[in-house]
């Protein structure tokens, strides 16, 4: 595996896909979480400390499936210049700015780079050829760089014009940054190389966004622990009455499957003995706690309950490898945070005695983060939909066209 820790880039001006999809505020359009860009700081860093120049390239949003009224592309919402500031004062550069990704403009402001310069380009998917995976805008990206560094892992599952077609351009000098060569090692340790007791911990709305990842871990699982609306299917598929909770009434027979599967392949698949109820979805509804196979009609069970949490942390506990993904609840609502919340605590607990605890997928990584807790778990993922396609045993465009 190439990563730039095997190149020096002195007088060579480096082709960056990064990912600064980035959350902003709706009114401001200021950055209001910064860690995607911090990831790719020290692969930037590292170009420049040796003498190499940079011209990096990212999405933001998906431009072209929310068109303005008119049809046209808000190019005010969904501008990369929204991010330049934080990325100036991350990197400790003034950041220059092409406002556009390809064109005579940007190859001119490309070519005078000059060493421990950085030149950021406009939202790339304000082409179509992006998402297309066009090989001619492809080679017009290529153009503007002789060295070609991917490091956006949030976007390696996507077959896209600037994460895979355009390695093409580029025979013996690709390779990773740091956030993927990071990325693929913990993933790689959490699915090869997992020491026992090997623990997952499954949160999120649906159990049919899931099933592929829990199929591959029970081959290498301990155990499986189940939170967040996904959880309600399981009890509904087991005759329990789970009021007005989420259910996904056409997986119940593979909820089953999936229980009986875990019983045969010696997993132990725990669901949450408790849920937090409210009487409606807002911050502001009625609570009640409740035993999950006999929640009372017109209540939803909005967050695991306190004995699950319980249950659940003793089992964490003594683990020696912890993958999460998913929240236990809506998090996001603090009356309904407390069960996601004390996942996190016994993650970090069992983190401080020597687990190795990887948080992954974007809502669990969101959680970790409003909790203040990255920073006390082995590592925290900034790939979401790539980091569950890899889990799930999928090839990724983006990793192969730099291994190939």
């Amino acid at each position: 595996m190439l990563t730039v820790d095997d190149f020096n880039f002195n007088g060579k001006r480096a082709l960056v896909r990064v990912d600064f999809n980035v959350p902003l505020d709706k009114s401001t359009f200021s950055v209001t979480d910064n860690t995607r860009i911090k990831a790719a700081v020290p692969t930037i860093k590292k170009i420049l400390a040796d003498g190499g120049s940079v011209v990096l390239m990212s999405h933001l949003g998906r431009p072209l499936k929310k068109l303005k009224d008119d049809g046209t592309v808000d190019t005010k919402k969904f501008t990369l210049k929204h991010t330049l500031s934080e990325v100036s004062k991350l990197l400790g550069v003034e950041v220059k700015f092409a406002s556009d990704c390809v064109g005579a403009e940007t190859s001119v402001l490309a070519s005078k780079l000059q060493p421990g310069e950085v030149l950021l380009l406009e939202n790339l998917r304000f082409h179509k050829g992006e998402e297309k995976g066009e090989e001619d805008f492809a080679r017009q990206l290529a153009s503007l760089g002789n060295i070609y560094v991917n490091d956006a892992f949030g976007t390696a599952h996507r077959a896209h014009a600037s994460t895979a077609i355009i390695a093409q351009f580029f025979p013996g000098a690709k390779m990773f940054g740091y956030v993927m060569a990071n990325e693929i090692k913990n993933a790689e340790r959490i699915m090869q190389h997992a020491e026992k007791p090997f623990t997952a911990i499954m949160g999120g709305a649906k159990v049919s966004d899931k099933i592929l990842i829990i199929e591959q871990l029970m081959l290498r699982c301990n155990h499986i622990l189940i939170g967040g609306g996904m959880a309600y299917t399981f009890f509904k598929a087991m005759g329990g009455n789970i009021g007005s909770s989420l259910c996904e009434t056409d997986k119940l027979d593979l909820a089953k499957q999936l229980l009986e599967r875990a019983k045969q392949s010696g997993v132990q698949f725990h669901l949450p003995f408790d849920s937090v109820l409210g009487d409606k979805f807002d911050n502001d509804a009625q609570t009640s706690i409740s035993d999950n196979m006999s929640i009372p009609d017109g209540w939803m069970g909005l967050d695991i309950g306190p004995k699950a949490v319980t249950a659940f942390s003793e089992i964490i506990s003594k683990s020696k490898t912890i993958l999460w993904n998913g929240p236990m609840g809506v998090f996001e609502m603090e009356k309904f945070a407390a069960g996601t919340k004390g996942i996190a605590d016994a993650i970090v607990s069992a983190t401080s005695k020597g687990a190795f605890s990887l948080i992954g997928g974007g809502d669990s990584t969101a959680a970790i983060n409003k909790f203040g807790l990255a920073d006390k778990v082995s590592y925290v993922s900034t790939g979401g939909g790539a980091l569950l396609e890899y889990f799930e045993g999928r090839e990724l465009p983006g990793i192969k066209m730099i291994m190939s």
